[in-house]
């Protein structure tokens, strides 16, 4: 059994509700190991550190819980995911500046980001395994797991906007 830490954001089934209303039917479902954040109205995120033999099971496990207390809750997003230059400095413990410069060294290697603007982002998931494949850097495994669990979580979430006549030619164009 390890312990791992990530982050459920949800939109509540009323927009208007007040997400402090379920933090009592939270606890009582089996959310006690999540710091609860109700700073947005219609909005409510969760930050777990959960105990479980995976970290697909331990995202698994508090999903369900959240959705036994809060019926018709919509997950919008699963951290750590979603990463800058400077989260994923944090992450390896180095520098924002090492971090672009390793990025810059290592072009043609280093994850392709999964947006390019003002602003760069790329899956942890993918970063963390370059890191080990190509830059012989030790992650501790419950950081890479509860990586990919949260991306694969995310990947599926956004897959359900997809038109299902155009599913599997957008899937396959997309490879």
């Amino acid at each position: 059994m390890a312990v791992f830490d990530f982050t459920l954001k949800f939109a509540l089934p009323e927009l208007e509700q007040d997400a402090a209303d379920y933090i009592e039917q939270l606890g009582a479902a089996g959310c006690d190991d999540a710091m609860i954040g109700v700073g947005i109205k219609g909005r409510i995120a969760l930050q777990f550190s959960r105990e479980a033999d995976t970290a697909f099971n331990a995202v698994f496990s508090a999903l369900e819980d959240v959705k036994q207390a809060i019926p018709g809750v919509r997950l919008t997003e699963a951290t750590p995911d979603l990463v800058g230059l400077s989260d994923i400095a944090i992450v390896m413990g180095v520098s924002r500046q090492s971090i672009r410069k390793l990025m810059l060294a290592h072009s043609q290697s280093f994850p392709a980001p999964i947006h390019s603007g003002s602003t760069a982002i790329w899956h942890l998931s993918s970063v963390l395994q370059w890191f080990q494949e190509k830059q012989n850097k030790r992650v501790e495994q419950p950081i890479q797991d509860i990586a990919q669990a949260t991306m694969q979580l995310n990947i599926a979430r956004e897959m359900t906007q997809l038109d299902p006549g155009l599913q599997s030619r957008l899937l396959e164009l997309a490879r």
